[in-house]
């Protein structure tokens, strides 16, 4: 396994229904697995810039995140490379306008973060409720899954899932 600073960073505001999903997805993954200790989890809410200094300390930024695409609510994206900076650009998902100045500002400084992110298509984010839609709780599970993996195949980490009772 490769040993770069992984950074897990859920972002969304978790008062607006399933604008909340990445922090949601977060608080998931530190509750049902263990991490490699080149690994952090953060909840990074609505803060954009104000996580500069954490993002200067990672090699590797895994956002995840809420994602406006072409597709049905609960589908699955993984934004990286070009498409990344397209998305980025078009403010497909609903942080990345405070995330796309955030990585240029920490390039700026002298630190290209390396970055890619794993949304999920709302179903709702304009109702203001602190929980989840009931279809985006149901598909947690699932796309936590999908992270693990995806860290697992690129050889950033190898997560533990945790016996929960």
């Amino acid at each position: 396994m490769n040993n770069q600073r992984v950074l897990i960073l859920g972002v969304g505001n978790i008062l607006m229904t399933d604008e909340g999903f990445g922090v949601r997805a977060v608080e998931y993954l530190q509750q049902h697995y263990a991490w490699p200790e080149h690994v952090s989890l953060e909840d990074g809410g609505t803060m954009g810039l104000r996580l500069m200094s954490t993002l200067m300390d990672c090699d590797k930024l895994v956002v995840l995140d809420v994602v406006l695409g072409p597709e049905a609510p609960g589908a699955t994206y993984l934004l990286e490379g070009e498409d990344l900076r397209k998305s980025l650009s078009f403010r497909d998902s609903m942080h990345q306008t405070d995330l796309v100045d955030t990585l240029i500002t920490c390039q700026m400084a002298g630190h290209k973060v390396d970055a890619i992110v794993v949304g999920l298509q709302p179903f709702d984010y304009h109702t203001m409720q602190p929980e989840l839609t009931p279809q985006a709780a149901a598909l947690l599970p699932q796309f936590c899954r999908k992270v693990v993996t995806l860290l697992q195949e690129r050889g950033l980490a190898q997560a533990t899932p945790l016996q929960t009772t």
